[in-house]
């Protein structure tokens, strides 16, 4: 599903590459898909939003939850969480959990992304430089754990999940600071 694709956003669709995935039903209570974000979410405040998902396919492993900004003055675009190992049978997290601990869940694994931080990063484009788009993806991996070091970068995870991953569902949202 590809609905984050509009002519609005100057970046490309940064899935393209990866392959057609079947898609599962993704929610969020603090954002619309499509829709902008509430001051919580935003970056500095960094509270991330809730999620939930289901009907994934029954053989999932694992969870990862990534949110990349495609639109960022990069060539590479802008990562904004990256967090990985989460077990298949969690399939929600509340506002906030987007820390460094994934609110308490053992095995996961968060990475530092683009701002520095290990943990949820919110929407904050450069001013005056566009509309940007925050995709939300959740991936169902074949694997319980994938290999990648805690030191790693969101793309060597990104490397990573495109060999295991079995579904993937994005959720997206947009900001622009004017």
């Amino acid at each position: 599903m590809t609905d984050y694709l509009d002519p609005r956003f100057p970046g490309p669709d940064p899935y393209a590459p990866l392959g057609e995935h079947p898609s599962f039903d993704l929610t969020s209570d603090d954002f619309a898909n499509g829709g902008t974000f509430k001051e919580p979410q935003l970056g500095g405040n960094d509270v991330s939003p809730q999620l939930s998902w289901s009907g994934f396919p029954a053989e999932t492993k694992s969870f990862a939850i990534t949110c990349f900004d495609p639109d960022a003055p990069t060539a590479a675009g802008f990562w904004h969480w990256a967090v990985f190992n989460i077990p298949a049978d969690v399939t929600e997290l509340p506002s906030g959990a987007g820390d460094e601990t994934l609110g308490g869940i053992a095995q996961a694994v968060t990475l530092v992304g683009d701002s520095g931080k290990r943990g949820y990063y919110g929407p904050n484009p450069p001013a005056g430089h566009a509309p940007h788009r925050y995709l939300f993806a959740v991936h169902a991996l074949d694997v319980a754990e994938l290999d990648v070091p805690a030191d790693a970068t969101p793309t060597v995870l990104g490397f990573n999940l495109y060999f295991h991953t079995l579904a993937r569902s994005i959720y997206w949202g947009w900001h622009e600071n004017k």
